[in-house]
C-alpha cells in the first residue's frame, strides 16, 4: 500500500517558486498547469540543469522553465560637429636694449654689494645640502630633562636598550672643574609609549656624582651600568622606581681612583647568558665586576697599564718622570673575538689588548686580585688624547678612534700606521661609531655641535651628510646608532638635549657587495 506524502514547507515553497516565475513571464512547460517532460534550462548557449524539483508524494512531477530570448544590441555616441581650436600666441613684441651708456652703474654696484654676503651664504648652503641626493635625515625627538639643563649639565652618555625602544641618557661634566660631589641623572625614555613627553622621562635616577658613561644590559631590557666621577661603577633596575640601585662598587681600594671613562656589559667564560660589568678609567685600570648577593660589584680580575710593558711597535711621546700609569679613555670590544678589544688612551695611541693575557702587571696599584699587562701591540697616535674607539661588526680586523685632534683614523690590526686619517673638524672629535647594518658606513660627533654621518662608498674625503645637532654650536658629547630599529640613531649634546634622528633607508640597507668592498679596502692599504 503506498503511502502519499503530506506536502510540507519545501513543497509549498516550490510551489510557489513556479508561480512567482510565471507571473514574471517565464514559460512552464507546454501549457499552464500542465507537467511536461523534465527539461534543462537554457539560457543563451549556456545549459545548465534544472535543479527544481517539487515532492508531492510517491509520484514525481517536474517542471521546466526556458527563459525568453535575450536581444543584444550595439550602440555608439559620435558627437555631430567637429571644431578644432588652436592657441597661438601674440605677435611678439621687439624688447628693447638701453645701452650700457644708460644704466645706473653706481647704485648697481651698490646692489651688489648688499646682496653679495647673501648670494655667497645661500650657495654655500646649496653646496652643503643633500636634499636630491637619496640620504635623508630628520629629526624624530628631541629629549630633555630641565632640573638636570638648569644645573647645566651635558649629556655625557647614551645607550640603547636590549628591545631598542629605549634610550637612556647620563647627566654630568665633561669640561674642567670638580664635578665629583655635584648631584647628577640618569633619565630614560620609553619612545613606544604613546603617552611619550620628551621633557618627562620615564624614569628618573638621581646620582651623588657625575655619570660619565652608560650601558644597558645585552638581554635584560631595564638594567643599566654607569661609571662616575668618583670612580664607583653602579648598575640601576630602571623598572624599580622607588629603588633602582641593584650592585655598586663602593670605594674601596679596587675601585678606580680616577673617574670612569667607559663601561661594557661582557659574557662570562662559560655561561653566555651572565653578564660581567668591564670598566676603564684614566687610572690605567681595566676591572672586571660581578654582581653578588645584595647590592654589591665584586672584582673578579684586573689589568693595568704602564708604560714600561707597552709593546714598542711606534715612537710613543715621552712622559713626565715617575708617571707609569696609561690613561684609559675608551674600549671597544672585537665583533670576531671576545677575548680581544681596543683601548684609547690619554697620550692618543690605540692599543690591541687580550683578556687572554697571562704577564702580571708591573704596577703597585692596590688590588684585591693579581692585575695582568693586556696590551699586546700599540698602533700610532693621534695627535692628542683618544676619546672614541669602535670596532667594526663587518671586519675582524678593522676600528674606528677619534680623539683632541678632529681626526677619525681607520686602523687595521695588522699594521701601526692608520689606513686613512679624516679630518672632520678643527675642534674636538667626542664620538665615533660604526653602523651596525652598513659596512662601509660610520659616525662622528664633533666639538662644534655637528653630528657626521660617512658613507665610503659615496666619499673617503668628506660627509655624505652633516646633522647640526645644537645651533650655537656647542659640543655633541656622544651618539649610538639603534641595533634593534636600524633607522634611529641618539646623540647628545652640552646643552643636555637628546636628539633621536630618524636615517633614510640608503643608511640602513646594504648594498649588494659592500661587504666586499669593505674587505678590499682593508687588504689593497693594508698591502
Amino acid at each position: 500500500m503506498a503511502t502519499r506524502a503530506q506536502p510540507g514547507p519545501l513543497s509549498q515553497a516550490g510551489s510557489a517558486g513556479v508561480a512567482a516565475l510565471a507571473t514574471v513571464g517565464v514559460a512552464s512547460g507546454p501549457g499552464p498547469g500542465r507537467p511536461g517532460p523534465l527539461q534543462d534550462e537554457t539560457l543563451g548557449v549556456a545549459s545548465v540543469p534544472s535543479q527544481w524539483r517539487a515532492v508531492q508524494g510517491i509520484r514525481w512531477e517536474t517542471k521546466s522553465c526556458q527563459t525568453a530570448s535575450i536581444a543584444t544590441a550595439s550602440a555608439s555616441a559620435q558627437a555631430r560637429n567637429h571644431v578644432d581650436a588652436q592657441v597661438q600666441t601674440e605677435a611678439p613684441v621687439p624688447v628693447s636694449v638701453q645701452p650700457p651708456s644708460q644704466y645706473d652703474i653706481p647704485r648697481l654696484a651698490a646692489f651688489l654689494r648688499r646682496v653679495e654676503a647673501m648670494v655667497i651664504r645661500e650657495l654655500n648652503k646649496n653646496w652643503q645640502s643633500h636634499a636630491f641626493d637619496g640620504f635623508e635625515v630628520s629629526c624624530l625627538y628631541t629629549l630633555g630633562y630641565p632640573p638636570a639643563q638648569a644645573q647645566g649639565l651635558h649629556v655625557t652618555s647614551i645607550s640603547w636598550n636590549s628591545t631598542g625602544s629605549v634610550v637612556a641618557c647620563a647627566y654630568g661634566r665633561l669640561d674642567h672643574g670638580d664635578w665629583s660631589t655635584l648631584k647628577s641623572f640618569v633619565c630614560a625614555w620609553n619612545l613606544d609609549r604613546r603617552d611619550l613627553r620628551p621633557q618627562q622621562p620615564s624614569a628618573v635616577v638621581e646620582v651623588p656624582s657625575a655619570v660619565l658613561c652608560l650601558a644597558f644590559h645585552p638581554t635584560q631590557p631595564s638594567h643599566v651600568a654607569g661609571g662616575l666621577y668618583s670612580g664607583e661603577v653602579l648598575v640601576w633596575d630602571l623598572s624599580r622606581l622607588e629603588d633602582p640601585l641593584l650592585w655598586r662598587t663602593g670605594l674601596t681600594d679596587d675601585t678606580h681612583t680616577d673617574p670612569v671613562s667607559q663601561v661594557v656589559w661582557l659574557p662570562e667564560p662559560g655561561h653566555s647568558h651572565r653578564f660581567q660589568v668591564l670598566s676603564v678609567a684614566t687610572d690605567g685600570k681595566v676591572l672586571l665586576w660581578q654582581g653578588i648577593g645584595v647590592g654589591q660589584l665584586q672584582l673578579t680580575e684586573g689589568f693595568a697599564l704602564v708604560m714600561q710593558q707597552l709593546p714598542r711597535s711606534t715612537k710613543l711621546k715621552k712622559h713626565p718622570r715617575g708617571e707609569t700609569e696609561v690613561g684609559a679613555t675608551a674600549v671597544a670590544f672585537s665583533s670576531f673575538d671576545p677575548r680581544l678589544f681596543i683601548l684609547g688612551t690619554e697620550g692618543g695611541f690605540p692599543l690591541k689588548c687580550s683578556l687572554a693575557a697571562g704577564e702580571a702587571a708591573l704596577t703597585r696599584m692596590p688590588s684585591s686580585v693579581p692585575l695582568r699587562a693586556p696590551a699586546q701591540f700599540t698602533f700610532s697616535p693621534h695627535g692628542g688624547p683618544i676619546y672614541s674607539v669602535s670596532c667594526s661588526p663587518f671586519h675582524r680586523n678593522l676600528f674606528l678612534s677619534a680623539g683632541t685632534d678632529g681626526h677619525v683614523h681607520l686602523y687595521s690590526m695588522l699594521q701601526a700606521p692608520p689606513l686613512t686619517s679624516l679630518q672632520l673638524s678643527l675642534k674636538y672629535l667626542f664620538a665615533v661609531r660604526w653602523s651596525p647594518v652598513r659596512p662601509l658606513v660610520f659616525a662622528a660627533a664633533s666639538g662644534k655641535g655637528d653630528v657626521q654621518l660617512f658613507d665610503l662608498q659615496k666619499s673617503s674625503q668628506k660627509p655624505t651628510v652633516l646633522i647640526k645637532q645644537t645651533q650655537d654650536e656647542s659640543p655633541v658629547y656622544c651618539l649610538e646608532f639603534n641595533s634593534q630599529q636600524t633607522q634611529l640613531l641618539a646623540a647628545g649634546d652640552a646643552q643636555g638635549t637628546v636628539k633621536v634622528w630618524q636615517l633614510s633607508t640608503e643608511f640602513t640597507e646594504q648594498g649588494p657587495r659592500e661587504a666586499e668592498d669593505l674587505d678590499c679596502l682593508a687588504a689593497e692599504v693594508a698591502a
